[in-house]
């Protein structure tokens, strides 16, 4: 083989070597994080779903959103549909409580059933991983976001790739929301 060839061909397999190591890097499937027991949630038995990311607070004005979260979750979660819930005290103290308490809150007010991690932080200078990942564009490849109140949706496809950020005044069973779990 000649060395031009040679030089070809090795700088074609770098490339898809860099390709493929970006493209991982921009899926949501890298993280493992602690759930609401202190387990560990590994993101990438996710893979093949659809995932809906949301940061919760059970003091908010809009906690009311766990109820329709719950309903979603259990409408559409056989149909390779996730929930994964982040309760954080970013906003106005809105989220005191320890994982226990709110782990208590969740499943006594709204039956909740869809996996809740440990309590996090989803803005400022100690941001969660998956946080960091989900507003900023040069980890996601997407777009730069900020969490601006409890309740914004992330939508992430089958491929632990970020689609959407949803505000948190839109509903968990808006139209926009349920067209993306069916198409």
């Amino acid at each position: 083989m000649r060395k031009e060839n040679i030089i070809l061909a090795l700088m074609v397999g770098v490339t898809a070597v860099y390709a493929q190591t970006d493209s991982l890097k921009k899926s949501i499937h890298q993280f493992v994080v602690n759930d609401i027991d202190g387990k560990q949630f590994d993101f990438s038995s996710l893979k093949g779903k659809k995932v809906l990311v949301v940061n919760t607070a059970s003091k908010c004005g809009l906690s009311s959103q766990y109820k329709k979260l719950q309903k979603l979750y259990e409408q559409y979660s056989n149909k390779d549909f996730v929930i994964v819930a982040f309760p954080s005290n970013n906003f106005l103290w809105q989220e005191p409580g320890t994982n226990k308490t709110i782990k208590a809150f969740c499943e006594k007010n709204y039956g909740v059933s869809f996996p809740v991690m440990e309590k996090s932080t989803v803005r400022g200078r100690s941001k969660h991983p998956v946080y960091e990942f989900l507003t900023s564009k040069d980890k996601n490849g997407v777009k730069s976001s900020t969490v601006t109140w409890n309740f914004q949706k992330y939508l992430i496809d089958e491929h632990g790739q970020l689609v959407d950020v949803v505000s948190p005044r839109t509903q968990p069973d808006d139209p926009k929301i349920i067209d993306w779990i069916k198409s």
